[in-house]
């Protein structure tokens, strides 16, 4: 992915922004922190493409790229963000908004730290999730902070947890690069075979 030209489009606060051409897109969910713009980063091969904050919740707006055949959609974290409560009902309400009511969404790579328990809201986006239909690809982000055996026995817990199939979830580094390649590969599918696989 990160040999294919790349555009940033706009950011958006409506969920249901018409986007042209309309293309297959994939959406990016997860908690504030867990390093959300890193890896839309790492993934494209270019550092400053999704703006990357030491601030947790930063990300308010439906960011869009677009490549050649599909966009990568940010979305607003959910969890922690210095942020008013209103504020933060915003941010759900879009997220929500995006994964309920895209017809063009083709599936969602949901971010969540390896190193960290499931919380209630991951929980609840995990019921949202599984009840929008769409093709779910949950990512572990930050293996590099855990030794090798330790990584592969958190993927297994958190596996079984979410009670995922092993080709629905993939350990990433955007410090070591580790499976970003594999990541890469399964989102590119999309334009191909018109779901994430």
């Amino acid at each position: 992915m990160s040999s294919l030209p790349i555009e940033f489009v706009g950011s958006f606060p409506d969920a249901r922004v018409r986007l042209d051409p309309p293309l297959p897109e994939v959406a990016f969910v997860g908690r504030s922190n867990v390093g959300k713009s890193s890896l839309l980063n790492a993934l494209v091969g270019k550092k400053g493409l999704a703006r990357v904050s030491g601030t947790p919740g930063k990300t308010r707006l439906v960011n869009v790229f677009k490549l050649p055949s599909l966009y990568l959609v940010d979305l607003p974290g959910y969890g922690f963000a210095r942020a008013s409560k209103t504020a933060r009902a915003g941010f759900r309400q879009l997220l929500n908004g995006y994964l309920e009511h895209r017809d063009t969404l083709a599936g969602v790579v949901w971010l969540l730290d390896i190193r960290r328990d499931l919380s209630a809201e991951d929980l609840e986006l995990r019921n949202l999730l599984a009840a929008s239909g769409h093709p779910v690809l949950a990512v572990l982000t930050k293996i590099d902070k855990l030794g090798r055996m330790a990584a592969r026995q958190r993927t297994t817990a958190l596996a079984r947890e979410l009670e995922l199939a092993a080709d629905e979830i993939q350990p990433t580094s955007t410090v070591t690069g580790e499976g970003i390649a594999d990541l890469s590969e399964s989102i590119l599918s999309v334009a191909d075979q018109g779901s994430l696989r």
